[in-house]
């Protein structure tokens, strides 16, 4: 299904030059993807110790692209700069997930979400992704389908904390959006689990 993730390519084109200048200079994509897990991790904790300071939600669209963009450069470094490694692998499947809880959590901190609803995305968030993985086990290979993949949900997350960062006070069924985007992951998950079975039947045929 459709998913901003079909853009990457064109995003990588962009990244290209940085990407050879930062392998020049010796840096390693084991670097840049623990780079990346630090970044969401430091402005999670920002925005969790400063939510009631609205203006510090400014902060996540500037952290969730800078991290889009570490991870094409990682990928790419890998890719391209024969920088693969098992090692690399576990990093790059990790930081993704602990970034992703970072980075949403702080939002059960604002009305009118609710604990439960943030929490359920987040978990949401992680088996679509853990399904992705799982294609690599079943010969379908890395599953990145949509509809609500990692650059999907850091769009929306972009877009909430934009609202919330120019003081916009969200009516009471906003706190539906987080369990909305919950029930999106999880469709997510079974559409990669489906696509990945059809991989694999193709690879194996």
């Amino acid at each position: 299904m459709p998913t901003l993730y079909s853009l990457k390519p064109a995003f990588q084109n962009l990244l290209r030059p940085l990407v050879g200048r930062l392998v020049a200079r010796g840096i390693t994509a084991n670097q840049v993807t623990i780079a990346a897990a630090i970044l969401s991790i430091l402005a999670g904790a920002l925005i969790a110790l400063f939510y009631d300071t609205f203006a510090v939600f400014w902060l996540l669209p500037f952290v969730l692209f800078v991290r889009m963009a570490l991870n094409a450069i990682d990928g790419m470094m890998a890719r391209e700069f024969h920088q693969a490694s098992k090692l690399g692998a576990y990093l790059n499947e990790l930081g993704d997930v602990i970034s992703d809880i970072a980075l949403i959590l702080p939002f059960m901190l604002v009305g009118p979400f609710a604990p439960p609803g943030v929490v359920s995305f987040a978990l949401a968030a992680i088996l679509a992704e853990y399904a992705g993985i799982l294609g690599v086990m079943t010969g379908g290979g890395r599953g990145y389908d949509g509809p609500f993949g990692k650059s999907d949900r850091a769009l929306a997350l972009g877009i909430i904390a934009v609202v919330i960062g120019s003081g916009i006070v969200l009516p009471y069924w906003c706190g539906w959006i987080f369990p909305l985007m919950a029930l999106l992951s999880l469709y997510t998950m079974i559409n990669r689990v489906r696509a990945g079975l059809r991989r694999a039947e193709t690879a194996a045929s």
